[in-house]
């Protein structure tokens, strides 16, 4: 661990030294890259630092204690020695886990698409139950949710809705929402009184800036139609909707909340290259996969992930075998029962890994 720890206070040093470089600061590009990965292990050095320090007191607290001669000083500095150690102890465990891969994605905001699966208009129903979910978590949280596109349906139900979700962290605590959510319950146009089971498919994408993909303006098609569906006079007598094309990979995205052609033509731009990223960061992982035996969970959209049980109260997520029973409660926003065991496993399975 401590040779990685070197390592990461030379690769510091180097950093700053290239923030400092004149070549660098004409880039601007370049510059927010170096900036972006010094800031990402500035915590890391930094405990790194008051580790070695805490150690450095240890010495010479040890060196003291040898040359007291007075009872009552050495058991003054023996007490002190042992609050060090603890210290140490509690240091090198944070230090583990800052030292485990960390996805470079964790601090970014956040692309959520949420679509109906099987079900019919009961799927799309809860569609609009998890968005109020997640919606609701993130006012806990004081993010920032916009509403980039939506298609809803006769009875409050939402065939499809896509957002972002803005706020530090973002990406960190909601990755691992995304997958197969199954719910099971009564609908409410059921007149049978028998429990139905439908699903939802959640995507949590990382919000992409320029830096991070970079998208010719040769490689996309933009087309504009009049908008569709419920909105205001002017939102379905102009033509400001937006769809855009994106050449070389097939990506559609169409944007068509906004009364503004512009508006809505940013917002697409802004799914268009978060789904890129995405793209690009499976065909990595599913690289990777190939050589891993004992894989835990990829989160990939196909796979079942949660059920919502409605007649017990009970949510279980299936990667953790971890079943709660306040559904009602999880669905007022209070996310963090789930999602800081999935947190703890994953970052678990992480340093497993790493050892």
């Amino acid at each position: 661990m401590f040779d990685k720890l070197e390592s990461v206070v030379e690769k510091f040093q180097k950093l700053e030294e290239d923030l400092g470089n004149p070549e660098l600061l004409a880039n601007q590009k370049g510059y927010q890259q170096v900036a972006r990965e010094r800031a990402e292990i500035a915590p890391v050095v930094d405990k790194y630092i008051y580790y070695k320090k805490l150690k450095e007191q240890v010495q010479e607290n040890q060196t003291l204690f040898e040359r007291e001669e007075d009872a009552d000083m050495r058991e003054l500095i023996r007490d002190e020695l042992s609050g060090l150690r603890e210290r140490i102890e509690a240091t090198e465990t944070e230090l583990k886990f800052m030292l485990a891969p960390r996805d470079p994605n964790d601090d970014k905001n956040v692309i959520l698409e949420i679509r109906a699966g099987t079900g019919g208009e009961e799927a799309a129903l809860f569609v609009s139950d998890l968005f109020r979910m997640y919606t609701r978590y993130a006012e806990m949280r004081r993010w920032k949710v916009e509403v980039l596109d939506s298609n809803p349906t006769g009875i409050g139900g939402l065939k499809e809705i896509i957002a972002s979700i803005n706020g530090k962290g973002a990406y960190s605590r909601l990755k691992f929402e995304r997958g197969v959510h199954r719910v099971q319950r009564i609908p409410v146009t059921e007149s049978q009184g028998r429990i139905h089971t439908s699903a939802v498919t959640v995507a949590v994408l990382p919000e992409a800036e320029e830096v991070d993909v970079f998208i010719d303006p040769n490689d996309l098609r933009v087309d504009v139609f009049r908008s569709s569906g419920p909105g205001g006079q002017s939102v379905n007598t102009t033509d400001s909707a937006v769809r855009i094309t994106h050449i070389p990979s097939g990506l559609v995205v169409i944007c068509q909340d906004e009364k503004s052609q512009h508006k809505n033509k940013a917002k697409a731009l802004k799914v268009l290259r978060a789904r890129l990223l995405d793209s690009m960061q499976r065909e990595q992982e599913a690289k990777i996969a190939m050589d891993r035996k004992n894989q835990v969970g990829s989160g990939d959209r196909s796979e079942r992930i949660r059920t919502y049980n409605f007649p017990q109260n009970r949510i279980s997520d299936h990667r953790i075998n971890l079943t709660i029973y306040k559904l009602d409660t999880i669905l007022t926003g209070t996310l963090d029962e789930l999602i800081d065991p999935l947190n703890a496993h994953f970052q678990a399975e992480a340093l497993k890994g790493e050892a």
